[in-house]
């Protein structure tokens, strides 16, 4: 393939196994005059893995504010450029958001070359609702911040993914517990894609038990089910005004009753036992 002059490419690379790199990032590290790599050492074992010559330079959280000047004025130059993490696409959970927000700003192209990411992958086998969700990436680890944004996911209905790693996690699922409630379902991944890969489902309380006595190992992506969100119970007088009105749109009281349990907290027994009475109160008026 052919690479765009003066482009920066934000390339997916492998969370473990090396065959979940892309043909496409392949072709594109390849193709690229320069790879702005995390840790150059790490992503050089992937490189020699495809047999790939292209160049490197480091670009990390201590050096990114240097960098990106040299960066720019090098995609500037009509220089094709490809960014890569250690691990999974950057800028999730990593200092590759500051190269793009100053691409963008600088009216550089920014082209997406799509990889794995361990929240999605660890999201999509946890069994746990799917339809919403939020990222938090790793929670802050100074004590003040990190109780603000404990109590900020305590009333959050949608699944909750974090990362973790293995020294802190014990920690992480402790704080969760006394947070969210230690009844709270938890799904860990533990080295996705790896060797060793591991999926763990429970309670936090049950998680907290699980690693008493034994020894975390590997990154951790927790995946935390949302609040469960009570739905207010109706009055018996609201739920059989709420049947009447379905059953004037030519309803019958099995439809309504039906339709009008999905709605609230009640089983459509009961609710088919309260049209009955409506049929009752009706005849002796």
């Amino acid at each position: 393939m052919e690479v765009k002059p003066g482009t920066l490419y934000v390339v997916g690379t492998p969370i473990g196994n090396l065959g979940d790199l892309t043909f496409r990032a392949v072709q594109t590290l390849k193709t690229v005059d320069l790879i702005a790599a995390e840790d150059t050492r790490h992503t050089g074992k992937l490189l020699q893995h495809f047999q790939i010559q292209t160049p490197q330079i480091s670009y990390y959280e201590h050096n990114q504010h240097r960098r990106i000047p040299e960066v720019l004025e090098k995609l500037h130059q009509g220089k094709a450029i490809a960014i890569v993490t250690d691990a999974g696409i950057p800028g999730i959970s990593d200092p590759g958001y500051e190269l793009v927000k100053a691409c963008i700003e600088a009216e550089i192209a920014v082209i997406p070359i799509p990889g794995v990411s361990a929240c999605l992958t660890a999201l999509s086998v946890s069994g746990l609702e799917t339809d919403r969700f939020v990222f938090e990436g790793f929670l802050p680890t100074k004590n003040k911040l990190r109780q603000q944004r404990l109590q900020d996911l305590r009333s959050q209905s949608h699944t909750i993914i974090l990362y973790e790693s293995p020294h802190r996690v014990r920690q992480t699922l402790q704080d969760l517990a006394e947070t969210l409630g230690s009844d709270r379902q938890i799904v860990f991944g533990r080295e996705l894609t790896k060797l060793h890969e591991e999926f763990w489902r429970g309670s936090l309380e049950e998680a907290i038990k699980h690693y008493e006595n034994r020894e975390p190992k590997g990154e951790f992506t927790l995946v935390v089910a949302g609040k469960i969100q009570e739905t207010p119970k109706l009055s018996e007088s609201a739920i059989k005004a709420e049947l009447e009105a379905l059953l004037r749109q030519g309803l019958t009281r099995s439809q309504a009753s039906r339709q009008l349990a999905q709605n609230i907290s009640l089983p459509r027994r009961e609710i088919y036992q309260l049209a009955l009475t409506l049929e009752e109160e009706n005849t002796e008026l």
